[in-house]
């Protein structure tokens, strides 16, 4: 099956992005992998072997089979049922789906503003603006929507955490927007389920996105948009430049 892959026959070594490894204490492999450098080690470009194959024009779900990692998988499959079930229209429905997409599968910190702009392009105004201010909006109660601070924020930051400058006033730009609405709902269904997962299948949500989502004939990744680069760094996202 090798033979089927780009670089066959050697092997393929996979550096770290550097955001991965700063402040974390480990050392950077990259000099120890450059000075292995022959005819039989080579860096990793294209497909990695040891992930399932994306097809040559992906679509929004197979992101979703094949490159997610399942916890964040979970969580926005059941946010997205939640407001389904609960008679929300498509375009909340899609943004609670697509909330959390760059944790599930390329970056984490401001992870709102890098998943919406790598959905801007194919998806309408308030769904992107959801997408990032529910980053903001997580920390900041508005009970007379229904929303409270989370507990688990309590747990996973210390009780004494206060958000950064930038995040308060991003809260506060989105509280007097007109999309408020919309991003306030992504917050309500935005609750963590990492106990008493039922599966879900995905079809469920395959008419929101049919109508919500503008799939690129060409591809994710290879449509020219300004955000193809986000699609493809998760298609092959082991590339070594």
């Amino acid at each position: 099956m090798d033979d089927l892959f780009p670089q066959a026959g050697r092997e393929r070594m996979i550096v770290p992005p550097p955001i991965a490894l700063m402040g974390t204490g480990i050392d950077n492999p990259e000099p120890q992998m450059m000075a292995r450098m022959d005819q039989d080690h080579v860096f990793m470009m294209g497909d990695n072997p040891l992930l399932p194959r994306m097809p040559e024009r992906p679509k929004l779900m197979d992101f979703f089979r094949l490159r997610f990692m399942d916890m964040t998988f979970r969580h926005l499959m059941m946010s997205g049922k939640r407001a389904l079930d609960d008679g929300y229209d498509g375009k909340t429905v899609l943004a609670c789906l697509l909330h959390d997409i760059s944790n599930a599968c390329l970056i984490r910190s401001d992870h709102g503003y890098w998943g919406a702009q790598m959905i801007a392009p194919y998806v309408d105004e308030e769904v992107a603006f959801a997408v990032k201010y529910h980053q903001s909006l997580r920390y900041f109660s508005d009970e007379a929507a229904g929303y409270t601070y989370p507990e688990s924020y309590n747990r996973f930051f210390g009780a004494d955490f206060q958000p950064p400058e930038y995040i308060r006033r991003d809260a506060e730009y989105a509280r007097n927007h007109e999309h408020y609405g919309i991003a306030r709902q992504v917050t309500i269904n935005d609750i963590y389920f990492f106990d008493g997962y039922t599966p879900i299948d995905p079809e469920i949500f395959a008419d929101i996105i049919g109508r919500h989502f503008r799939e690129p004939e060409e591809g994710l990744g290879f449509d020219g948009s300004p955000s193809a680069h986000m699609w493809r760094s998760i298609i092959w996202p082991n590339n070594f430049l």
